[in-house]
């Protein structure tokens, strides 16, 4: 009996010790600090709050940062798509070449007026260019309203506008009168500047003449008069 006795208690003793060592392995060493079990790892693998609040404020500064970008992106090109003739300086008889050259014929009953750009700046041509034919006749040549574009001419450096002008019906009983060179006003106080008449003269009648508006080009129809 009492041999029975002392191996139930050694038999007991074994088992304590190794489930102490059991726990042991899945809690702390020796030194107390919790081992890298199941658990431990998915604490490591979540993030501290400290650190998702810097994840927070990191994505946010990103957003901010990307609709900063898109607003001043939309305001450059909102400020790029402006008309650019609102900024843009008026042509003047300094910086516009303006000549003259016969259109169609004979017999010659119209004109065209080109003005280039000859400076290295962009330059707008507003309405009509005001001719005077005629010192007997100090007014200047009417325009026709169908021939105005929607919006003031831009000039880039080099570039030309044009402008149809109507002399006369082209009967031979007109009362026409020899015309070798011309005055033509730019608007918007552009200045004055003398033209030569092409082919040494022209004949004008002022019962009959008219001018259209400057355009980047003729336009069939709103220049046709």
């Amino acid at each position: 009996m009492r041999m029975l006795r002392t191996r139930t208690t050694g038999l007991a003793a074994v088992t304590t010790a190794v489930l102490a060592l059991s726990l042991t392995a899945c809690g702390e060493d020796s030194s107390g600090v919790k081992s890298s079990g199941p658990a431990a790892d998915s604490a490591a693998s979540a993030p501290s709050s400290a650190q998702a609040e810097r994840n927070t404020d990191t994505a946010k500064g990103a957003a901010d940062g990307k609709n900063t970008g898109t607003a001043r992106g939309a305001g450059a090109t909102k400020a790029t798509t402006k008309p650019a003739a609102a900024n843009t300086p008026v042509c003047t008889t300094k910086n516009v070449a303006i000549s003259a050259a016969y259109q169609g014929g004979p017999p010659y009953t119209h004109i065209v007026l080109t003005a280039k750009n000859t400076s290295g700046h962009s330059c707008k041509l507003t309405g009509f260019p005001e001719i005077e034919f005629l010192e007997s006749h100090r007014e200047n040549v009417p325009p026709v309203a169908k021939s105005k574009p929607a919006t003031p001419v831009v000039l880039t450096a080099g570039a030309p506008a044009y402008a149809l002008v109507k002399l006369s019906d082209g009967g031979r009983t007109e009362n026409t009168e020899p015309v070798t060179a011309f005055s033509v006003t730019l608007q918007g106080g552009g200045g004055t500047a003398a033209v030569k008449a092409p082919g040494g003269g022209i004949a004008v009648d002022p019962a009959k003449w008219a001018t259209g508006y400057w355009t980047p080009e003729l336009r069939n129809g709103a220049d046709d008069f």
